[in-house]
């Protein structure tokens, strides 16, 4: 359990710092036409998990395990679409599953969420750490399915674009244990559902490929209701109590 601790928060860093590179090179000189902001972001996120991870802030573990998790579920959908394995999105699969393997574990947990400091500042017990790490993980989840729906290019964007950033603005003031994540994220996910009406389906990439955004919308909506899920009964309990 605890073992090699610093060796494997190295190598996810490393895993997270060659993804961010890799999209980075895809936006400034690959991205198809009106996808450079979706990758440009999607660069961005992986950078926040690597400057997390290096930094030591008590939510990164947290995140980029749920970043790990995306990459997965994403590579493994693809996997399993394409009926065939091919190798690169095998690599991309594992190594994303490796990231949240290798941050795994209480002996993990101890330099990062479990420190006491950070929730001594807060105020927070057990049981309200563990409700914030299922929420910051699932939106770890979400993030990168948020920015691609929000960014994709289409005729109009723009509440889309709004519900994304209601939720990215959200998920930072979680980090930042501010009251107002938990409605800025809820109208953020809402928006987004509506920008689902009358959007096209598939938005295309390169060539014949083309990004069902459909599926990107609901992996974007879903994980960002569950990351609020673990505050339902809280609010509903304050809001019951006599203030």
């Amino acid at each position: 359990m605890g073992r090699l601790i610093g060796e494997r928060r190295a190598l996810a860093a490393a895993l997270l710092a060659m993804y961010g590179f890799l999209y980075l090179i895809v936006t400034l000189l690959m991205a198809p036409e009106g996808w450079g902001m979706a990758f440009g972001s999607m660069a961005a996120i992986y950078g926040i998990g690597f400057v997390g991870l290096v930094a030591g802030y008590f939510w990164a573990r947290w995140f980029v395990i749920g970043l790990g998790l995306s990459g997965f579920m994403t590579g493994a959908i693809s996997l399993f679409q394409m009926g065939a394995l091919e190798p690169t999105l095998v690599f991309y699969t594992l190594t994303h599953l490796a990231v949240t393997g290798l941050l795994w574990g209480n002996g993990m947990a101890r330099t990062f969420d479990g420190r006491k400091e950070w929730r001594e500042r807060f105020h927070l017990d057990e049981s309200a750490t563990n409700k914030l790490g299922k929420s910051v993980i699932r939106v770890g989840v979400s993030l990168p399915y948020v920015v691609l729906f929000a960014l994709a290019p289409r005729e109009d964007a723009m509440l889309a674009l709004l519900g994304g950033t209601g939720v990215v603005a959200g998920a930072w003031a979680l980090t930042k244990m501010r009251s107002w994540a938990i409605p800025a994220m809820g109208a953020g996910a809402l928006t987004m559902l509506a920008a689902t009406i009358n959007e096209p389906m598939l938005v295309p990439l390169k060539g014949n490929v083309a990004m069902n955004l459909d599926l990107v919308a609901v992996a974007a909506i879903s994980f960002t209701m569950l990351a609020l899920a673990p505050f339902v009964s809280p609010v509903i309990n304050y809001l019951k109590s006599d203030r």
